[in-house]
């Protein structure tokens, strides 16, 4: 037996190829971008140095790393869970910048490129 879903109208008009190539070219969509930018490739920047300084470390300066902080935790273990820390630090950033200042934007060009939801 097979079951196949009902047909549903589409709440919003598709878009033709053209209407998306002018929205591509709009000020709207030229600032989201720049704004995704302006966000994104700073704080990638920051955390592929601060990954490349870990390595770095862990590669050459051993006895630095091996620095004991207290009992058997060294500056490496802090060092690396301080990796994970940072990664989730910065999709909590990512994340609040994103509803903040995306995704209002984002909505406002799909509602007029496709309409508003019905």
């Amino acid at each position: 037996m097979t079951t196949s879903s009902p047909e549903r109208s589409p709440a919003r008009k598709a878009p033709d190829e053209q209407a998306f190539i002018d929205m591509q070219a709009s000020p709207e969509f030229q600032e989201l971008r720049s704004r995704l930018r302006r966000f994104v490739f700073p704080l990638t920047g920051f955390f592929l140095a601060w990954y490349a300084l870990y390595v770095l470390l862990a590669t050459y300066a051993t006895d630095f790393m091996a620095t004991k902080v207290f009992g058997n935790v060294n500056l490496g273990i802090i060092l690396g869970l301080g990796q994970f820390v940072s990664t989730f630090v910065i999709t909590a950033i990512y994340v609040r910048f994103a509803n903040r200042d995306l995704d209002p934007r984002a909505a406002a060009i799909r509602d007029e490129l496709e309409g508003p939801l019905s």
